[in-house]
């Protein structure tokens, strides 16, 4: 028998369009119960002060780069889902983008049973779209999809063939699985490591133009609408990028797009004094860009955030800006990351953010999307808005801390996760 808890005087976001409000919640063999003034006090339930707190549904991050198998020295599936959990995330999709790909039935299904026996928290697996993501010949997608893959992706790699991404939209389309495409034109981005910009010229250091995304985005969504194919664009990160999926979407495209967190958080000054934490793809872009980004999040022209938690070993970022490779953890730094900079500014509110990090990815997935509400099967963060999270390696528990965050302080603490009758992480 599960732990039984009142939450006494909680911030409650539901999750389910009902407007947030304050109450006691009960979590009682693994479920939620509004229970009336003063019942349950004394029976044997402990009894949590919700005062100040927020309960809000588990995250859910559709873009986790796991590394297992072949890269477990930087992650396992093991490692990145406690990660997960210790950032309030209570499931993850994870990429195909691991050694060897996950590019065949046979390799979800290894996946799928390596999840089963490491993670606490439920993982669904991505499929690649290309045969070793070289983007030459389709990978297996029927059988991927027979394994239990509800996403074909060749995650950060841009399928540059025309003819093939149209291929594999229309086989997607006709067996009812998501394709998830990265905008890249690869003859403008070639060799690039950071925006092309000033900053970049300041450096010495070779751009990756916002054109080529963005030409890469246009092309990836005309090629869905041309087929009445779903398409998910994984990560938006300019302004124009932005247009371009919200004039398609009044079109009545079936397009979704996301942004990745440290695309609201950090701009392309951000890199400084060539610090390789900051070296992702796509790159960090100038603060115009991001003002862009957060809009189009709040007004859901972008229907989901993501982590695109990339985990690197210190050996790898320690070195040249040029020779490391892109990559930078989110997991765990997510979600009081994005409340010190925009929900407690008032920028961003509990409700978008829940829809946005919990709800739509799941939807976008075919899975249950948790609320809390009366008899709901509990899945749920308990987050501290007062409380800090000092971000240093006793905190993480990611195997790689390629995170700008390191030895960092962030306004706010993810207090408890609960998933159905399980407990998964106090700290009160």
């Amino acid at each position: 028998m599960s732990e039984a808890i009142l939450f006494q005087r909680v911030t409650v976001v539901p999750g389910d369009g009902t407007p947030v409000r304050v109450a006691d919640v009960a979590w009682l063999e693994g479920r939620w119960v509004f229970p009336g003034e003063g019942e349950l006090v004394g029976a044997g339930v402990r009894v949590v002060s919700g005062e100040g707190k927020v309960l809000l549904p588990g995250l859910f991050d559709l873009e986790a780069h796991l590394r297992e198998p072949g890269r477990e020295d930087a992650e396992t599936v093991g490692s990145g889902t406690e990660a997960a959990v210790n950032g309030g995330f209570t499931g993850l999709l994870v990429m195909p983008d691991t050694m060897p790909a996950v590019d065949n039935g046979g390799m979800v299904q290894s996946v799928v049973e390596m999840a089963a026996r490491q993670s606490r928290i439920p993982v669904v697996v991505a499929g690649c779209l290309s045969k070793q993501r070289a983007g030459e010949e389709l990978a297996e997608i029927g059988g991927m999809a027979e394994r239990g893959a509800v996403m074909i992706t060749d995650a950060g790699e841009a399928v540059h063939n025309p003819l093939l991404l149209r291929r594999a939209l229309q086989y997607a389309r006709d067996i009812g699985i998501l394709v998830g495409t990265c905008g890249d034109v690869r003859e403008l981005s070639a060799g690039g490591t950071m925006h092309e910009g000033g900053v970049s010229c300041s450096l010495g250091l070779p751009g990756l133009p916002a054109c080529a995304e963005e030409i890469g985005i246009a092309r990836d969504i005309r090629l869905a609408q041309s087929c009445g194919s779903r398409l998910h664009v994984l990560q938006v990160t300019t302004a124009r990028g932005v247009e371009t999926v919200r004039r398609h979407k009044r079109e009545g495209v079936a397009v979704t797009a996301g942004v990745a967190v440290h695309h609201l958080l950090f701009t392309d000054a951000d890199v400084g004094d060539y610090d390789t934490s900051f070296k992702v793809k796509p790159p960090l872009r100038p603060a115009a860009d991001g003002e862009a980004l957060l809009a189009g999040l709040v007004d859901g022209t972008l229907d989901v955030l993501v982590t695109a938690h990339a985990p690197r070993t210190a050996f790898e970022k320690e070195c040249d800006f040029a020779s490391a490779p892109f990559g930078m953890t989110g997991l765990e730094t997510a979600l009081p990351a994005l409340h010190e900079r925009f929900v407690a500014s008032g920028r961003l509110s509990w409700e978008t953010l829940v829809e946005r990090f919990s709800a739509a990815p799941r939807r976008l997935l075919g899975l249950p999307v948790p609320v809390i509400a009366e008899g709901a099967v509990a899945d749920a963060v308990l987050f501290d808005p007062g409380a800090e999270t000092v971000v240093d390696r006793e905190f993480l528990r990611s195997k790689s801390a390629n995170t700008p965050f390191l030895g960092k302080r962030l306004r706010g603490r993810v207090a408890m996760v609960v998933l159905g009758g399980g407990k998964l992480l106090e700290r009160l």
